[in-house]
C-alpha cells in the first residue's frame, strides 16, 4: 500500500525514477541467495556481456556497482584521474552542476564551460581550450549527455570530433544516466572512454545500481591514477573477474535478477526500436506543449531531449504549484524545476518502459492541472496534437503481428 494512499495507479512521469514493468518486479520478488554459489557468478557473467550492448561497445569493460549515478560519477573520476589533474566540464543544468561540484571536491582542477540553462554544451569554447592546450595539460573532458533539469541533449559525436581534430589525448567521460537505453549512444564509435548510467532511468528498475563501462584507454589510465578509491576501485572488481566469482562485496541479488529481465525486455523490443519509441514520445510531448501555447526550456531543436521535456510556465504561475496540484488531485507525478529554473518550469519525463497511451494519459492530466492553476489552456488541445502524431507514427507491435 502507498505510504500516502491514492485510488488507482500513480502516474509516474518524472524523469527518473521511472515506471518498473511487471516482469521486472516479478523477477525481483525472490529470496536472498548465496552470492558465492555457482548461480550468481553465472548470472553475473551474462549480465556483464549483455550490458556492453546497451553502451554499443565490444571493447569496453563494464562494472555493476551497488550505487546511484552519483557513485558512478565518482567511480569514473577516481579510477582514471589523479588529484590536481586538469579537466574540462560543461555546466548546462543542475546535474552537470552537481558533477562539477564533485569534481572540485575530489581536488581536480576544473575548467568550467558554462552555458545558459536551456542550451547545450558550448563546443566553440571547448575548441578554444583544446587549441590552446598544446602541452596536453587537460586530462579529461566531462559532459552530461542528457541534462534532465532542462531537457537538453548535447552532441557527443561533435565532442569526439573536436578531440580528434586537435589530436588531443584527453579522456572523454560521459554521464549517460538519462540517455543510455533511450537515446542514440555509441560508445565505441564516438570514442567515449567512460560511460555511466543508473538502473532507475531508461532501464526501468529500482534505484541502486550504477553501471559503468570503461574503454581500453580508460583501463590503461586506471593503472596510474592516484585518486584514493576503495569502494569504487575497479581493480578490486578485476581481481574477482579473473577468479570467475565477479564480486568484491555482496551484490543486491534482487537487482541482478531485475537487470537480467530488464535487458531481456530491451533486447526483445530491439534497442533501435526502443530509441525510436523514445523519439516518438519526445516529439509527441513537444507537440502538446506547443498546442498549449507554452514554450520548451530547450532553446534549439538540435538540443531537444527525447527523454524529458521541461515546460516553461508564464510568470504569473509558480511551476511548483503545477507539480503539487498534479500529485494532490490527480495522482500524477511531474518533475519540479530545479535551481535556476525552480518555479519557472515543470518537467515531463517520457523515458523507460512507457507507451503511447500512457503518455496521452499524462498529457490529459497536465491539461487539467494547467486549467486548475489558472492557465487558459483549451482542454484536449495538447492531447489531440500528440494523438494525431502518434496515430500516424506508431508502428505495429512486432511480437503481436
Amino acid at each position: 500500500m502507498d505510504f500516502v494512499y491514492g485510488p488507482g495507479k500513480n502516474h509516474l512521469f518524472v524523469p527518473g525514477p521511472v515506471n518498473i514493468p511487471e516482469p521486472v518486479i516479478r523477477a525481483m520478488n525472490r529470496n536472498n541467495e548465496d552470492y558465492r554459489s555457482p548461480a550468481i557468478p553465472a548470472l553475473t557473467k551474462t549480465l556483464l556481456e549483455d550490458v556492453k550492448k546497451i553502451f554499443k561497445t565490444t571493447s569496453g569493460t563494464p562494472f555493476l556497482i551497488p550505487t546511484t549515478g552519483t557513485g558512478a560519477w565518482e567511480s569514473a573520476l577516481t579510477n582514471t584521474l589523479s588529484p590536481g589533474d586538469r579537466i574540462v566540464s560543461f555546466l548546462i543544468g543542475q546535474f552537470s552542476l552537481l558533477w562539477i561540484d564533485q569534481q572540485q571536491r575530489l581536488n581536480f582542477r576544473v575548467d568550467v564551460i558554462e552555458s545558459d540553462w536551456g542550451r547545450g554544451a558550448d563546443l566553440d569554447a571547448l575548441a578554444s581550450k583544446l587549441e590552446a592546450d598544446r602541452s596536453h595539460t587537460i586530462k579529461a573532458v566531462c559532459i552530461v549527455h542528457n541534462e534532465t533539469a532542462t531537457g537538453v541533449t548535447s552532441d557527443l559525436a561533435a565532442v569526439r570530433k573536436l578531440l580528434d581534430e586537435y589530436r588531443h589525448p584527453a579522456l572523454l567521460l560521459v554521464d549517460g544516466v538519462s540517455s543510455i537505453c533511450a537515446l542514440d549512444f555509441r560508445m565505441d564509435e564516438w570514442g567515449v572512454d567512460v560511460a555511466l548510467t543508473g538502473s532507475q532511468k531508461a532501464l526501468s528498475m529500482p534505484t541502486g545500481m550504477g553501471i559503468v563501462c570503461a574503454s581500453p584507454k580508460a583501463m590503461e589510465a586506471a593503472k596510474t591514477a592516484k585518486s584514493v578509491r576503495v569502494f569504487f576501485d575497479w581493480n578490486d572488481y578485476l581481481k574477482f573477474y579473473k577468479l570467475g566469482t565477479y564480486w568484491p562485496y555482496t551484490p543486491s541479488i534482487q537487482l541482478l535478477y531485475g537487470l537480467r529481465t530488464a535487458l531481456d525486455l530491451l533486447f526483445e523490443e530491439g534497442l533501435d526500436n526502443v530509441i525510436a519509441r523514445h523519439s516518438r514520445l519526445g516529439k509527441a510531448t513537444r507537440l502538446a506543449v506547443e498546442a498549449w501555447g507554452l514554450k520548451n526550456c530547450t532553446q534549439r531543436e538540435e538540443w531537444f531531449s527525447d527523454t524529458v521535456t521541461a515546460v516553461v510556465v508564464p510568470p504569473y504561475i509558480n511551476s511548483a504549484d503545477v507539480v503539487k496540484r498534479a500529485w494532490t488531485r490527480y495522482n500524477l507525478s511531474l518533475g519540479l524545476g530545479l535551481n535556476k529554473v525552480a518555479g519557472k518550469v515543470f518537467r515531463i519525463g517520457h523515458l523507460g518502459n512507457l507507451n503511447e497511451l500512457q503518455l496521452l494519459g499524462c498529457l490529459s492530466g497536465v491539461e487539467m492541472v494547467l486549467k486548475d492553476v489558472g492557465y487558459p489552456v483549451k482542454l484536449g488541445s495538447g492531447v489531440a496534437a500528440a494523438a494525431a502524431y502518434l496515430r500516424n507514427s506508431t508502428p505495429m507491435i512486432t511480437s503481436r503481428i
